[in-house]
């Protein structure tokens, strides 16, 4: 049984573990609310490329959960922070929604609207993408700017089912270009896994990433020596973990059960 002491930070993906679309899914509130009053530290860990993390923050304050803007980290954050630290004078290219531009923005990150001026082509989920904008990043591409893309994840629960997401998209530019994706910022990179970690300044095996995916989420913990919990609410299934062949610490139903795991 998983004891609230087990652990001094507990990381919780947001859709398909908080929530999925406009509903809050089960337990999510007490869960948060218990691990207040027990004085943990908290960090919502998002891959999606399409909300700022003040967006996220808004969003969870209207399901009732208060989160601080340092709380949250998404993928659109994380690509600032990425080439900020990495290449800080980059020329960006971005295919994506707005939330990429405004986090780099504030970072006074370089981007252009013309392709052929970039030295790198930022690849987020883009819901007007169109065939004019592939046939952009592509000639970016061909043109000798490397493929970076925000987040690995190919589809998107959402309440009706799924949304196809970033790498969908980050693999048309890739098959056009005939040049491959150069790096993935988002879950489950080592980079995402450091940034949390020196967030939270704690040792990694304090540390419990909780999410819906088997290849992000638990890949993450998988990937920077943290335990991991998946939930039952989202992407991944228990048939899952055998056909993928990745082994989560925990399994629940949902967030009500976390702490009655057996």
């Amino acid at each position: 049984m998983l004891h609230i002491d087990d652990f001094d930070a507990y990381c919780f993906d947001l859709d398909g573990t908080i929530y999925i679309g406009n509903k809050l899914l089960p337990g999510v509130k007490e869960t948060i609310d218990r691990l207040r009053r027990h004085n943990k530290k908290i960090l919502f860990i998002t891959n999606t490329s399409t909300q700022t993390r003040e967006e996220c923050r808004q969003r969870l304050n209207h399901f009732g959960i208060k989160a601080e803007l340092d709380e949250v980290i998404t993928a659109s954050y994380m690509s600032a922070i990425y080439f900020l630290e990495q290449s800080p004078d980059s020329v960006v290219y971005i295919v994506g929604e707005k939330a990429i531009s405004e986090e780099f923005n504030n970072f006074l990150l370089k981007m252009t609207d013309n392709p052929m001026d970039a030295t790198h082509v930022l690849v987020g989920l883009d819901c007007s993408f169109t065939y004019e904008k592939l046939n952009l990043a592509m000639n970016a591409v061909r043109n000798g700017a490397k493929l970076i893309a925000t987040n690995p994840d190919p589809f998107c629960p959402v309440p009706e089912g799924y949304i196809s997401d970033t790498l969908a998209i980050a693999k048309a530019i890739e098959a056009a270009s005939e040049q491959p994706i150069c790096h993935v910022i988002g879950k489950p990179s080592s980079f995402y896994g450091h940034k949390v970690l020196e967030k939270l300044k704690i040792n990694s095996n304090r540390c419990l990433i909780i999410g819906d995916r088997l290849e992000t989420d638990i890949m993450l913990g998988k990937t920077n020596d943290c335990r991991t919990c998946l939930v039952l609410t989202g992407a991944s299934s228990k048939e899952d973990i055998e056909k993928t062949k990745i082994y989560p610490d925990y399994v629940v139903e949902n967030l009500q059960s976390l702490f009655f795991i057996k």
